[in-house]
């Protein structure tokens, strides 16, 4: 079973940066990572018009496009209910990680990402599944906190967290 680690934390704070921060370091320990991000947002793949997405209009359940460069599968949900992690998980290559951002309240290892200056409560304020909490300032939060702005720092503990060091 692949490692999976989470990456949570409120809208803005900064998930995505630190994320795509660390993935060269993680490459650079030679680890494959893959990464999940979950949105409560509807997104478009493909421009409106384009082949692709006329396939999904028509009624496709899956659509793949692919090229010599890089391949995607649009799976439409069409009214059926979000597949859980575990499912999505399933779906993904081999890899030596997985970072799953977002899905707060997911049963895996994770840090919070959380900047006060932003003024929204912290998640592990309400929630003790948080391992560290990654930040930009000094913070009394019971659980070890780790400087935001040093994603090295914050992939070796995740490494050391996983054993994957």
């Amino acid at each position: 079973m692949t490692p999976v680690f989470g990456i949570a934390g409120r809208s803005g704070s900064g998930k995505t940066t630190l994320i795509e921060a660390m993935l060269p370091l993680l490459a650079a320990r030679g680890l494959r990572v893959n990464v999940i991000k979950h949105s409560h947002h509807d997104f478009q793949m493909e421009p409106p018009g384009k082949d692709s997405a006329r396939f999904r209009l028509a009624g496709a359940q899956e659509v793949m496009v692919a090229s010599p460069f890089r391949y995607a599968i649009v799976h439409e949900l069409r009214d059926a209910p979000e597949p859980t992690l575990a499912e999505q998980l399933a779906r993904l290559a081999p890899a030596d990680l997985v970072l799953v951002e977002g899905f707060k309240q997911a049963a895996i290892p994770r840090i919070e990402v959380y900047r006060p200056a932003a003024g929204k409560p912290p998640l592990h304020a309400e929630d003790a599944g948080f391992l560290a909490v990654a930040t930009d300032a000094p913070l009394e939060a019971g659980v070890p906190c780790l400087p935001l702005n040093d994603p090295d720092r914050v992939a070796a503990f995740i490494c050391r967290a996983l054993g994957l060091d």
